[in-house]
Parts: C-alpha cells; sequence; structure tokens
C-alpha cells in the first residue's frame, strides 16, 4: 500500500501533471498487459503452473509504477533501509532484489517490470525514435476527464444584485457584497 500511495501520487503530480486522462490510460494500459501476460502464459506448458498461482496483479500494477516513475526520474538519490543508496534509476532492481532476499514470489515483480518497461518504451522512448506515438490517449478517455484548466470569468460589480434583492437574498443594501 506504502508503494501504491507513494509513486502513485508522484506520478500523477510531477509525470502526469494535469493529464489525468493519460495517467489513466497508463493505468489501463499496464492493466491489460499484465492480463494479457498472465492469460497466455497460463496455457504455455511447464510455466502455466507458476501463473496460475498469481490471484491478484494489483502488486504488479504498483511496481509498474514504481518502474515507469524511476525511469521519469532516474538521478534522485535514495537509500534502502537506510543501509545503502543508489539512484532511483536502480529503485525495481532494489526492490526486486530485496524479494528475493525475503523468499517472495519474484514473478509479480517481474511481470510489474514487463509492463513498465513495454509502456515506458511504447511511451517515451520509441517516439522519440521514430516520431509516432504509438500509446496516444484516445479522445473518449480524454473527455471522461477535465483537464484543462476551468478559467472563471470575473463578474460585473453590479451583476446579481438585483435577483438576489427580488428573492429575499442579499442585496446592494449589504456592504459585505459590495
Amino acid at each position: 500500500m506504502f508503494f501504491l500511495a507513494r509513486y502513485c501520487k508522484l506520478l500523477e503530480e510531477n509525470s502526469f501533471r494535469g493529464r489525468t486522462a493519460d495517467f489513466f490510460y497508463m493505468l489501463l494500459f499496464g492493466a491489460t498487459v499484465l492480463t494479457s501476460i498472465v492469460l497466455i502464459g497460463g496455457t504455455i506448458p511447464y510455466i502455466s503452473e507458476t501463473f496460475a498461482r498469481i490471484l491478484f496483479l494489483s502488486n504488479s500494477l504498483t511496481f509498474m509504477m514504481v518502474y515507469v516513475w524511476s525511469k521519469h526520474n532516474p538521478f534522485i538519490h535514495m537509500s534502502f533501509l537506510g543501509l545503502f543508496t543508489f539512484t532511483a534509476a536502480y529503485l525495481p532492481w532494489v526492490l526486486l532484489g530485496f524479494s528475493i532476499l525475503v523468499g517472495s514470489s519474484t514473478w509479480v515483480d517481474l511481470l510489474g517490470m514487463i509492463a513498465g518497461h513495454v509502456y515506458y518504451f511504447l511511451e517515451d522512448v520509441y517516439p522519440r525514435m521514430t516520431g509516432r506515438r504509438p500509446l496516444k490517449t484516445p479522445s473518449f478517455i480524454k473527455a471522461l476527464f477535465a483537464d484543462d484548466n476551468v478559467v472563471v470569468a470575473a463578474r460585473p460589480p453590479n451583476a446579481g444584485v438585483g435577483a438576489a434583492a427580488r428573492f429575499g437574498g442579499v442585496g446592494a443594501a449589504d456592504p459585505q457584497f459590495q
């Protein structure tokens, strides 16, 4: 939960500031990639048993966000348990190593890294190489989110005075509204 809250917030406030639809599309893309990997991996002999043990993909999606954040902020200095310092570019690998040390399944972390790398490559690397952007957020998703700054026009000084007085509200006689 800590990683979900921290890195989701950091991505949304920095890399995706003012681009809520793009952030949602990243999460949707990651969930789709992770689900596809598990479904396809479940049909391959010898490794299907490993994928059958993965019940929830939320940890993989969280790890994907950590991976994308680390790629967008590679030079931030970090410390792991106060033992050693490293730059954020190595954060997914440090967390993967920690998963190995504590004996938990590394498949969940690896799936998140794969999904994060696919997103990062298609969104950041490939467009710089070719000038084409394959992960452009669809317009129907952009229509769901109000990313544009809302501008409220200034009200003329006497606007609404008559309506307020007619309906027994505060009118021109109230010095607070003058």
